[in-house]
């Protein structure tokens, strides 16, 4: 009964308007890469507003949410699930729990705020504390579903924070033939994130790739650079 009426309060936020604002920014057209998504028309805040409300709801309960066709949902029943695997007071069982419901839903993590918002807290911090999981991510990084391999770049942000960049560095060479443009972004997102720890690490791997880089992936990495190095960069005269 709980996640019926968490569901009716999503709604109430609901507007015609967001939800048109939400299909254009979220590519739901024809062959776009939301083709198959649905949205309710809620906005983010008001997504955690309701999500906070219902923080301790039974992750069994949750398998409704994180199955639902609408992305509000499902946003909902990840935002509730990142943020207790993050709170100090949870155990290792109950991470351990949350990973595995994570990973067994994974078809369901299937746009780009899903994936952004739960991967590099949920597999991404499980799995940079257990070496054993870490396999998981070579799994990811083959599977035909984008979405997977998205998943797999970003929960390597775990690593980066702990200035780890193999993970990263390994699966960033990988995707460089990636074919969906999202990829491009996210391992541009990911290589700037090790710029941020360590510029020299990112730059020696920009020049020893660079004939490989989408432009893409190049633009997103190098743009904190000063800009007439960024410039630089951009026309390979480094």
């Amino acid at each position: 009964m709980s996640i019926i009426k968490l569901k009716k309060d999503l709604r109430q936020y609901a507007t015609t308007d967001r939800r048109k604002t939400n299909e254009w920014f979220f590519k739901t057209g024809k062959g776009e890469y939301g083709e198959h998504d649905k949205f309710l028309g809620i906005s983010n805040p008001d997504v955690r507003r309701v999500a906070k409300k219902y923080r301790d709801e039974n992750i069994i309960q949750l398998q409704q949410l994180v199955e639902s066709q609408y992305n509000e949902e499902r946003l909902c029943s990840l935002i509730i699930l990142v943020e207790r695997f993050r709170r100090k007071k949870t155990s290792e069982q109950e991470k351990k729990e949350i990973y595995d419901f994570y990973v067994k839903n994974l078809y369901y993590v299937n746009n780009w705020n899903l994936v952004d918002l739960s991967a590099p807290h949920i597999l991404g911090g499980y799995v940079v504390e257990y070496k054993s999981q870490q396999k998981i991510l070579s799994t990811l990084a083959n599977s035909d579903f984008h979405w997977n391999r998205r998943v797999c770049i970003l929960a390597t942000w775990a690593f980066i924070k702990r200035n780890d960049f193999i993970y990263t560095l390994k699966y960033a060479k990988q995707f460089l033939s990636d074919e969906e443009d999202l990829m491009h972004k996210a391992v541009g997102w990911m290589l700037r994130e090790v710029w941020k720890c360590d510029s020299h690490v990112c730059e020696q791997f920009l020049k020893d790739n660079y004939d490989q880089l989408p432009r893409t992936t190049l633009r997103y990495a190098i743009e904190r650079m000063e800009e007439q190095k960024r410039q630089k960069f951009l026309k390979k005269d480094f």
